[in-house]
């Protein structure tokens, strides 16, 4: 098994995704899994041989023009759209989430943050479908802790395609209080609908605003991340 993580100018979640993945694939959670994972620099025109794309967080090209539109015309990204094509796994991560869409593999947009601030926080996340393969190690309706930073995570879409994801389960992720119930108080962008995450119509490439891979040691804050990537690399 072998895992790539997308290195931008301006990437600064890079080695938390790397530092995740390379903890579960050295047993550090408990299992007994071979793999690898390698860096992967955003002027490659290719891919090595990959079961699974993370494109991380961060300020990639600066936010300039639009968080992640740079990014998305990016030499690599032809290639991760191949690798999808291929039915091959992509996670995007924040400003991995924000790339996702302005490439096309997502559809909708992340918009300025609804009051304007930089959020930077923990917030609670339910789990909307566990049928998924990012989301299998999870039970329905269970609320996770997992922090969020960004200034421009405010999710927006048609009101045709926010039917479509619902209908189709594309919802990953919703923002909610401590008991589940999606309030505008639990959202801390202004996203539509409270989402926090979606996948594509065929399951394979997720997109998700909230840093699972800063939850995966306990001595970080918590571990309701693992799930995500146990769930995706046993996939």
């Amino acid at each position: 098994m072998k895992a790539g993580v997308i290195v931008f100018p301006g990437s600064n979640c890079d080695r938390d995704a790397l530092s995740a993945l390379s903890g579960y694939f050295a047993g550090q959670w408990g299992d007994t899994v071979k793999g690898e994972v390698v860096k992967v620099w955003h002027g490659d025109a290719s891919l090595p041989k990959l079961d699974l794309v993370l494109v991380p967080g961060g300020f990639s090209y600066g936010d300039y023009l639009r968080s992640g539109a740079m990014a998305a015309h990016s030499p690599i990204m032809q290639a991760v759209k191949e690798h999808a094509a291929q039915g091959r796994f992509v996670l995007g991560i924040c400003n991995g989430f924000q790339i996702l869409t302005e490439s096309g593999l997502l559809p909708g947009a992340l918009l300025r943050n609804q009051k304007l601030a930089f959020v930077c926080r923990t917030v609670g996340l339910r789990v909307e479908n566990n049928q998924t393969a990012f989301t299998r190690g999870y039970t329905q309706g269970q609320v996770l802790q997992v922090p969020v930073a960004h200034g421009d995570g405010n999710y927006f879409t048609d009101a045709d395609t926010l039917k479509s994801l619902d209908d189709h389960g594309q919802v990953l992720f919703r923002y909610c209080e401590a008991d589940g119930q999606t309030t505008v108080e639990a959202n801390p962008n202004g996203s539509l609908s409270n989402i926090a995450g979606i996948t594509n119509r065929d399951g394979n490439v997720a997109g998700m605003m909230p840093h699972p891979e800063r939850v995966c040691d306990p001595l970080t804050g918590g571990s309701d991340g693992r799930a995500l990537f146990r769930s995706l690399l046993a996939a």
